[in-house]
């Protein structure tokens, strides 16, 4: 209680607290308004043994997707046009121009193109959607025709720009990442259905109506553990590059020199390698799904879990990989943070400043990089482990899930210990408090 008394005693982490709560309730009322001209109920028990492709969808709109709510495209639309221009920023000349020499004013118009991509994506995305409920049956659409397509377009593309707001509005004005909070929520929200399924099947087995033994079970709680710890640890995991800065003469004349080190995490990328493999190796399928191309459908076939576990293993694995080096070239800068140190005066032992100290962070970071990359890929395909015996929980308890969620909270954690920490609080974690912080904050009071 003392720890939640000093959390709401700092009033803009308490603003923003609030303000991030309001918001994601706003969503999860979002998620049960359903598109006009469709019977939901129907559409929901067409869906019921879905293939991969709906239940990532659904996974990651929080539910939204089977119960055909105008939030059914969730953030998807966002990430994919996100990784899309992205993409493009390394090819195009003038994008990259906008993207590294502009500023904030460059930042500003690419997120500007982002958002226009995405009403874009989201209402293709939504005229197939409407097209695949109306080839479902009169049950389904209530009055199908090319006006039922046009209207669910628009108000799919709708509710996606509007959750992509809500997401950029709490990255601004709320605690932690807008998008991955989202994405979080609705995990969040599933996971009470999850652990009524889990519950069924274990006593169907108990009572011999299901064949997967009861031991099963036990192990897929214990493996749950297991990746739970492994991704607490990693995600906490740094490397540690010692800094010198050169010696200077103080006011008694004495040389001294200042140590520090530059922490670089093992998986500097975060879940977002995950949430953006898991949007591309999709979006074959999703094309698919909504066209009469034979060969298409076929490509995707070879990429589903089900069908080719081995050849979507090592496509899952490869997209992994390679989104992790670009998302953490886009975090971290060798080149930049090389020269900052050099113009501080600090150098890495042994290293020369310059050029030489980028080539060794860049190394060190490459084989950071790969670790991670390595570990995420591992956590993630857990999911198709769990679907080999028990279909029905893998999107549930599966390792992208429990790696969001736990991401997710550990950052949003992190974000509120630096609100308290600026405020000078003693912070919200035990492990993060600041031993002394008010002393030092009343001593720089008073000298003031």
């Amino acid at each position: 209680m003392n720890r939640l008394r000093q959390l709401f005693s700092n009033p803009e982490l308490r603003k923003r607290l609030l303000f991030t709560l309001a918001m994601l309730v706003i969503y999860r009322l979002g998620v049960h308004v359903s598109v006009p001209g469709v019977n939901a109920e129907a559409l929901s028990k067409s869906l019921g043994k879905a293939s991969d492709l709906f239940n990532v969808v659904d996974l990651f709109s929080g539910g939204a997707f089977k119960k055909f709510s105008v939030f059914a495209l969730g953030i998807t639309p966002y990430i994919t046009a996100s990784i899309v221009l992205q993409l493009m920023g390394a090819v195009v000349p003038a994008l990259e121009q906008l993207q590294k020499k502009e500023g904030e004013a460059g930042r500003q118009k690419i997120n500007e193109w982002t958002r226009y991509l995405t009403f874009f994506l989201a209402f293709v995305q939504g005229f197939g959607v409407a097209s695949l409920a109306q080839s479902m049956g009169p049950e389904v659409v209530v009055i199908p025709g090319m006006g039922f397509k046009l209207l669910c377009g628009f108000t799919l593309a709708t509710g996606s720009v509007f959750v992509m707001w809500l997401g950029e509005q709490v990255t601004a004005h709320g605690v932690g990442n807008g998008a991955s909070l989202l994405i979080f929520a609705g995990i969040v929200a599933g996971l009470p259905k999850g652990l009524e399924t889990l519950s069924t099947m274990f006593m169907e087995s108990v009572r011999g109506q299901n064949p997967t033994p009861e031991g099963v079970y036990f192990l897929l709680v214990l493996a749950m553990a297991s990746v739970l710890v492994a991704v607490v640890l990693v995600e906490n995991a740094y490397r540690r590059i010692p800094i010198n800065y050169a010696r200077r003469v103080d006011s008694s004349r004495m040389a001294s020199q200042r140590s520090s080190y530059l922490p670089l995490k093992l998986n500097t990328a975060g879940v977002m390698p995950v949430i953006f493999a898991s949007s591309v190796i999709y979006f074959p399928a999703t094309i698919a799904q909504f066209t009469q191309w034979g060969w298409l459908g076929k490509a995707a076939g070879y990429i589903s879990p089900q069908t080719h576990p081995l050849v979507y293993t090592i496509i899952f694995v490869g997209t992994v990989v390679f989104f992790a080096f670009f998302y953490t070239s886009i975090v971290f800068n060798p080149d930049e943070t090389a020269e900052n140190m050099k113009r501080s005066g600090g150098y890495i032992p042994g290293i020369r400043p310059g050029r030489e100290t980028s080539i060794y962070m860049d190394s060190i970071l490459s084989k950071l990089t790969f670790v991670g990359a390595v570990y995420l890929a591992l956590v993630s395909l857990f999911p198709l482990v769990i679907s080999l015996n028990m279909p029905g929980l893998n999107f549930y308890f599966g390792g992208t899930s429990l790696l969001i969620v736990v991401g997710v909270a550990m950052d949003t954690v992190s974000q509120i210990e630096s609100y308290q920490i600026m405020r000078n609080y003693d912070g919200f974690l035990e492990q993060g408090r600041i031993r002394g912080g008010g002393r030092l904050a009343r001593a720089g009071a008073r000298t003031r």
